[in-house]
């Protein structure tokens, strides 16, 4: 049996409606904007989504479109490792609040998990921004 990984939900809410945030975020093409974490650049070669991103180049491929607001998406690295992200856009009154499961691999050290957290943080201030601007 696989061991469960230590998990911290990072969250941001955003003043606009959950529909609004979902299909922004769900749209590969505006990853760069808001997801440095994630990816520089991105494109869509011979069906697959793939990226330029800070481990190098990176293919992705989220949920399929639903009512939701689950945009978990599968990240495989250049080494072929495959991780899957959690992701969520939940209603929240008028507005709506993006959540992200950070699950802590084996073997990542506590400055890395650290670090990631910080990034994926600031990943989600900056669609805050985007969005309300």
């Amino acid at each position: 049996m696989t061991p469960t990984y230590e998990s911290r939900h990072i969250g941001v809410r955003i003043d606009r409606p959950a529909g609004v945030v979902y299909d922004y975020a769900a749209d590969p093409t505006n990853l760069p904007s808001w997801a440095s974490g994630l990816s520089t650049s991105v494109e869509l070669v011979d069906g697959t989504w793939t990226a330029a991103s800070p481990m190098g180049p990176i293919t992705f491929v989220f949920a399929a479109r639903n009512e939701f607001g689950v945009l978990d998406h599968d990240v495989t690295l250049p080494t072929g490792e495959v991780f899957h992200n959690p992701l969520r856009v939940i209603a929240n009154g008028g507005g709506s609040e993006v959540v992200f499961t950070l699950l802590r691999q084996p073997e990542v050290s506590d400055a890395d998990f650290e670090r990631d957290a910080a990034t994926i943080t600031s990943d989600l201030q900056t669609l805050k921004r985007i969005l309300e601007g």
